[in-house]
């Protein structure tokens, strides 16, 4: 009985603290529309690292989203970049964990799609959180698991981590996540186009069910849709600045450019157009692009550094940081870098590949123009590039605007498209050609042209509309850039222009002709009978073309939109300012229903309530009936058969990927590489209590092993036996004390010994000294010191 009342206090005593703390809450928000964080009901210690951080007004996705994660509802928030979504989901997180706790494990889960946005994360958290006690860990890929082991045994309130190393430090610890209560998917949509899914699919089956999950991304594809329905408890979607997707400060603009200039026009951006004291980013298509421009910057004076994936973690980390602290001024990056990674003050991105998906380019833009500040973008088009161009402006609802002749200082020069004056190019061929005589800048080009081919096949294509719509443009009369204009003469541009856009009338068979020759003539004749045949093959094929074009986006539609159907079948609650309510119908109005109307269900709708039957249609669309492999070579030939593997970038046997997966928990597959012993010889080293030797390491993985000192018989693991333990009592601290003491104090006693020891042998020499040269002057006989005699 003493002890149930004993758990009746206790349980009693946390339950008044979190009534009081909820009440706390409820009397310090203010019911007010707007204002700061003080309105918002948040403790001292998240209030003081929020303004010693220097926020002082909250962003619009901060203000709709922290009321509804401290409420307790799950999120799905969507916003563009630059918006504040970090502080949006840790400022409630740092308000709902209060303080550290010893006795449970890690409660808050944030995972990142890349290593530079968890750094990120990780170096804000400790910004903003630094007033309270909380502690936090970082995973990563790339780094030594032993330090990640430990980092978790140190019993972290805040695990960051990538998806891929902490599913494979979740399998190799049998790690139980059962006291995570605040999981955070950042970027989510970044982490389904990398390719992360099966590991988010298994990472939320290990999760508990009563937990707040929230979802902050930029887009909203399917794939998210679904994993929202799956992963989220009647989430809420909140929408916002979803129709501009550009911040107004951001001033766009587009250069006409053959692909062999565009080495010349950046040369010229960074030395004529873009100040020495800003910041600027340049995104390439692949990393061949990336190191082939740098050695191109350098060898021109212009300090650079650059990232990509396939760079060593170490030299990625110490190159970004390079770029933060202003040490170097241009980085040059894949798109790795295009998501999540805040540059502040980042002034410039130069887009010297245009990107083929519009929400790309978003995204690349995104890293300026942040928080208010003033930044700007180009883009180099080459002629492949133009349709892709065109797909931006259907994407963002933005007319294209083309350059014009004369420009006053009040005319608009955002979103314009224009050429590159031949001037610019022309001066910077004489140091592009000195640059290339180097054979690292011309093997390097070499490889990027071969890398560009390759990329060029991979990409996927732009809309029909746009392929159209670039048909239908004249290059011809693009006049200059109204950033360039200035430069290039009037005549010489016109000049110059005539000469690309000339062609001939005449073949060459009647160049010269006379009337003696009968060419001339021939050719008119052919004209006539052909031209008709060539017009009609002509329409014909263009029909053809607007037909597959119009099958296309209708097929394209279907799989990448998300409608509003789907968002109201998995979201009750849609929190969208920027979309008006439609009004109610009146009641008068006249209502037509078909009666032979069928209305339309998914094709899966059965099956995923459970009441789907395999029908004769979906048994015959499974079967497969190889008639070639009776014969031995087509059976071998079968079994050779290769799948190409978007993660490895290379053909993988089936036969071989099927031996290297196991099955989890969930019933997915997963690579078996996970699971290796290096946990267990970290805990063989380190002589760490493992998880199946106590029930308590399960609630606090932080435990060490605390037990009575002795040999063999005390120690109940047979691995530790025979082992001293690292970790020591009062006791034995001040018994170890006491005994160096004693060592201290012999030590100097034995000093004082020897120093009595050298005074005495002086002494004795000096005196022998003196009397023997008394005995030489009084007695003239020799003396010795071993013995003595006349």
């Amino acid at each position: 009985m003493a002890e149930g009342k004993g758990n009746f206090s206790e349980d009693g005593e946390e339950n008044l603290k979190a009534s009081f703390k909820k009440m706390v809450a409820s009397q310090n928000r203010k019911k007010k529309k707007s204002g700061g964080f003080q309105v918002m009901g948040l403790s001292y210690s998240v209030y003081k690292g929020i303004m010693k951080k220097g926020y002082k007004v909250p962003t619009p996705i901060q203000r709709k989203a922290i009321p509804l994660v401290l409420d307790g509802k799950d999120v799905v928030a969507m916003a563009r970049t630059g918006s504040g979504k970090t502080a949006a989901f840790l400022v409630p997180m740092f308000e709902k964990l209060h303080a550290h706790s010893a006795k449970t494990g890690a409660r808050a889960l944030i995972l990142s799609p890349t290593r530079e946005l968890a750094l990120q994360t990780l170096t804000f958290t400790k910004e903003l959180g630094r007033f309270t006690d909380l502690k936090s860990a970082v995973i990563l890929g790339g780094d030594k698991m032993d330090k990640q082991f430990s980092a978790l045994h140190e019993n972290p309130d805040i695990v960051i981590a990538t998806p891929g190393r902490f599913l494979h430090v979740i399998m190799e610890m049998d790690l139980k996540l059962s006291s995570v209560e605040y999981v955070v998917f950042d970027e989510a949509d970044r982490l389904f186009e990398m390719g992360f899914s099966e590991q988010l699919h298994e990472i939320i089956s290990r999760l508990p069910e009563a937990r707040q999950t929230l979802l902050f991304s930029a887009t909203l594809p399917k794939s998210l849709v679904e994993f929202a329905k799956a992963g989220l408890n009647d989430p809420t979607l909140l929408r916002l600045d979803v129709d501009t997707k550009l911040s107004e400060q951001l001033k766009l603009a587009f250069f006409s450019v053959r692909a062999d200039d565009k080495n010349a026009v950046l040369l010229h951006l960074l030395q004529s157009v873009i100040k020495p004291t800003e910041q600027t980013m340049i995104f390439a298509a692949t990393r061949h692009h990336v190191e082939y421009l740098k050695t191109l910057l350098v060898l021109a004076h212009i300090p650079c550094t650059y990232v990509y994936s396939a760079l060593d973690q170490a030299a990625r980390k110490i190159n970004v940081a390079k770029f933060r602290k202003k040490k170097v001024m241009v980085l040059i990056a894949t798109d790795v870098a295009a998501r999540g990674i805040d540059i502040p003050m980042l002034d410039n991105v130069i887009n010297y590949n245009f990107p083929a998906q519009s929400k790309l380019f978003v995204h690349r833009v995104g890293r300026v123009a942040r928080a208010g500040q003033v930044g700007s973008a180009y883009s180099f088009i080459a002629s492949d590039e133009v349709a892709y161009m065109l797909d931006l402006c259907l994407f963002l609802g933005r007319p294209m605007k083309t350059a014009k002749d004369v420009y006053t200082d009040n005319d608009d020069k955002d979103f314009v498209y224009g050429n590159v004056p031949q001037i610019i190019i022309d001066d910077q061929e004489d140091v592009l050609r000195s640059i290339h005589q180097n054979s690292e800048a011309q093997s390097e080009q070499e490889t990027c042209n071969k890398a560009y081919k390759q990329y060029s096949k991979s990409r996927p294509a732009p809309s029909p509309e746009s392929v159209k719509r670039m048909k239908e443009m004249s290059m011809t009369s693009l006049n200059c850039h109204p950033l360039l204009g200035g430069i290039q003469d009037g005549e010489h541009a016109k000049f110059i222009d005539g000469i690309r856009s000339y062609k001939a009338r005449q073949t060459i068979f009647e160049i010269g002709s006379t009337s003696k020759t009968r060419s001339q003539d021939i050719m008119k004749s052919k004209r006539q009978k052909h031209g008709t045949v060539i017009e009609k093959i002509k329409q014909q094929t263009s029909k053809k073309q607007n037909e597959e074009n119009s099958s296309e986006t209708v097929e394209r539609n279907k799989l990448e939109e998300t409608t509003i159907d789907e968002i109201k079948s998995v979201f009750t609650t849609v929190l969208d300012p920027s979309r008006k309510t439609r009004k109610p119908r009146t009641q008068g109005a006249l209502q037509f229903r078909d009666e032979s109307y069928i209305p339309h269900r998914a094709p899966d709708h059965f099956s995923e309530k459970g009441l789907g039957v395999s029908s004769f249609q979906s048994q015959a669309d499974n079967a497969v009936l190889d008639l070639d492999a009776d014969e031995a070579r087509s059976v071998i030939r079968t079994k050779n058969n290769k799948r190409w593997d978007r993660k490895r970038k290379k053909f993988v046997g089936n036969e071989e990927n099927a031996k290297k997966r196991i099955k989890t928990e969930s019933g997915r597959w997963i690579p078996a590489s996970y699971k290796t012993t290096i946990y267990k010889d970290w805990l063989d080293k380190n002589m760490v209590k493992n998880q199946e030797d106590d029930g308590e390491y399960r609630n606090n993985p932080g435990t060490f092993r605390k037990g009575k000192r002795g040999g063999r018989k005390g120690q109940k693991d047979g691995r530790l036996a025979g082992r001293k333990s690292e970790l020591r009592n009062k006791e034995q601290i001040l018994k170890q004390r006491k005994q160096k003491q004693k060592i201290v104090e012999r030590q100097k006693k034995g000093r004082e010994k020897n120093v009595k020891r050298k005074q005495n042998r002086t002494s004795r020499k000096e005196s022998t000294k003196i009397y023997k040269e008394r005995a030489d002057k009084d007695t003239g006989f020799y003396y010795s010191e071993k013995s003595s005699h006349l």
